[in-house]
């Protein structure tokens, strides 16, 4: 049986992810943020393979969705079309796009928590964020080459595992970097994030991170709240 991917978003990263996927054998639905004729030509030309339709259509068809929106618009995802649907965070923060957001910017949780908050009965995990597109777009490699790189992924251990396969799949290897709160590793103004290395040295780069300025910053802040609670 197919697998099929939905894609919420579709940008830079959307549209490379589903080529990578389309490549892979999965059944690629892609949607942008309204009409599906709006980006039918952008889907036929960049993601030959792939279908644009809504994106409560993507949610609803799909196994697995991800995630590749402007973070700032996380709340308008379909929650119910998401319920029990495992769903991959791809998203990051960025003021240029998002404007000054205090809500997306509390050190003391990471951005896939507040969309795991937003989807309580969805399971979020956190992947494919902290790559560039270029290097998604060109990296992609068969299992056991030399030159394959590496993707971060934040979750539950089960999720996790599932997205793996995926990962793998994609052409890439995968590095499980703990529980979703882990996915602070992963951000922007972290080692890895922008990362395109092989995984013995992507898992150097998060087991560096409580070391870092912004790890200890994060860790404090934490540490802080949990004693005020």
């Amino acid at each position: 049986m197919t697998v099929t991917i939905g894609i919420l978003g579709a940008g830079k990263v959307g549209t490379v992810l589903a080529r990578l996927a389309v490549a892979a054998g999965y059944r690629v639905l892609i949607a942008g943020s309204g009409d599906p004729s709006k980006i039918s030509l952008i889907v036929e030309v960049l993601t030959p393979g792939a279908v644009a339709v809504t994106a409560a259509e993507a949610a609803e068809r799909a196994d697995i969705v991800v995630l590749a929106l402007p973070l700032g618009r996380y709340r308008a995802v379909p929650v119910d079309a998401l319920r029990g649907k495992l769903v991959i965070d791809a998203m990051n923060y960025w003021w240029e796009v998002d404007g000054i957001r205090d809500d997306l910017t509390d050190p003391r949780t990471s951005s896939s928590e507040l969309v795991q908050d937003f989807l309580p009965d969805s399971r979020v995990v956190k992947a494919f964020n902290h790559m560039g597109y270029h290097d998604l777009d060109e990296g992609s490699r068969p299992a056991g080459a030399a030159d394959r790189k590496a993707i971060a992924i934040a979750g539950e251990p089960a999720d996790a595992a599932e997205v793996a396969q995926l990962v793998d799949a994609l052409g890439f290897d995968p590095v499980l970097a703990g529980s979703l709160a882990e996915g602070k590793r992963l951000e922007p103004g972290t080692e890895p994030f922008g990362a395109n290395v092989p995984a013995p040295e992507l898992r150097e780069m998060l087991a560096r991170y409580p070391e870092t300025v912004k790890g200890q910053e994060v860790a404090q802040l934490r540490s802080a709240a949990e004693n005020a609670a």
